[in-house]
């Protein structure tokens, strides 16, 4: 079991308590299979708790085979460089990389392309009705994305959503867990179903802008090292809490990256998915794979595994010192000619 950040769990815990429904006994990394525990409750529905004085959670030093919390204010760039023809660059130097703060070049305390440093997922299933026809292949390409790109000490979530949002499995390693909640994900092709705890929604709908905060806020913002979200959706929200921009600004808080597998099915969308998706996956330095296929979903799933085991690791103390909570916005150059660089955008300065 990996450390956590000590003082973000308690943050987190003060100012946004979210009721399930009890499991005795749960405990994090120990989900057993065919527990569900949900469904979760977006901040702003009746009796959640104000996020006022919710702090970013610190940046983390990266080393070869642990993760330590550390009390400093060094910032961490996970980055994947491609080149002309898509294919992944692993040769490069620290000498090949320019990082810019706020339009200002960074000097690099820290850089490393053995990345040793464990990886936490979350993995978002949308169950809306528009999922139906290829749930299936979702389960199964999922299940297989899971087994090969896990490694000792990753650990990973799964949650669902509808017109509600369910955690299928808590921070386990085990991926027959993780294996058995993925396939315990049902289409609620029947629309507004409301299952036992749900808080009831005017009309119900597809809450994905939820699902995406839940995930970044309460799971993955206590999180040390490496956090990504996998989202399987069409990436249309009919029923959310939250809006779009509160779900991004989680998830960039937390410091996770967000891939969207974009599941197109134009007899059962409205059509503006795709902008979501480009937003939720630009501005936190993840991709997005359109898919109508198994086919389809296996080679995003490959592709996403992949990057995730060939990133490179940038680090830097700002040379803005200040602790004002302020956006930074983060720019990765890279010398070499049609280099393309996958990075996050930017990230939340601490706050005093």
């Amino acid at each position: 079991m990996r450390l956590r950040s000590v003082g973000a769990s308690i943050i987190a815990l003060a100012f946004f308590s979210w009721p399930l429904a009890s499991t005795p006994g749960a405990a994090k990394g120990s989900a057993a299979a065919g527990q569900v525990r949900g469904p979760l409750v977006p901040p702003s529905a009746p009796d959640a708790p104000a996020q006022d004085g919710q702090q970013a959670p610190q940046d983390q030093l990266p080393q070869a085979g642990k993760s330590l919390q550390v009390q400093t204010t060094i910032v961490n760039v996970f980055a994947t460089v491609r080149g002309k023809h898509g294919d992944i660059m692993s040769d490069l130097s620290k000498d090949d990389f320019k990082v810019f703060e706020d339009g200002a070049e960074q000097k690099l305390a820290y850089f490393t392309k053995q990345v040793d440093l464990p990886i936490t997922l979350a993995l978002l299933m949308d169950t809306s009705g528009s999922m139906y026809r290829i749930m299936n292949a979702e389960q199964d390409a999922a299940t297989r994305f899971v087994r090969a790109v896990m490694r000792k000490r990753d650990e990973a979530i799964v949650m669902s959503f509808d017109t509600d949002v369910n955690l299928l499995a808590d921070f386990t390693e085990d991926q027959s867990v993780l294996d058995h909640a993925i396939h315990r994900a049902q289409v609620n092709a029947a629309g507004p179903v409301i299952t036992p705890g749900t808080i009831p929604q005017n009309g119900g709908g597809t809450n994905l802008y939820d699902a995406v905060f839940l995930a970044c806020h309460d799971e993955l913002g206590s999180e040390a090292g490496r956090k990504a979200v996998i989202l399987l959706t069409d990436a249309e929200d009919t029923g959310s809490k939250v809006r779009l921009e509160e779900a991004v600004e989680a998830a960039q808080r937390a410091d996770a990256v967000i891939h969207v597998i974009l599941i197109t099915d134009f007899g059962a969308t409205e059509g503006y998915g795709p902008g979501v998706a480009a937003k939720m996956s630009g501005d936190t330095g993840g991709r997005v794979m359109a898919v109508r296929n198994e086919k389809g979903l296996e080679k995003a799933f490959d592709e996403i595994s992949t990057e995730l085991r060939s990133q490179y690791v940038l680090g830097y103390y700002p040379a803005n010192t200040k602790h004002d909570g302020t956006f930074r916005k983060i720019k990765v150059d890279v010398s070499r000619p049609d280099a393309k660089v996958l990075a996050r955008k930017g990230y939340y300065a601490p706050v005093q």
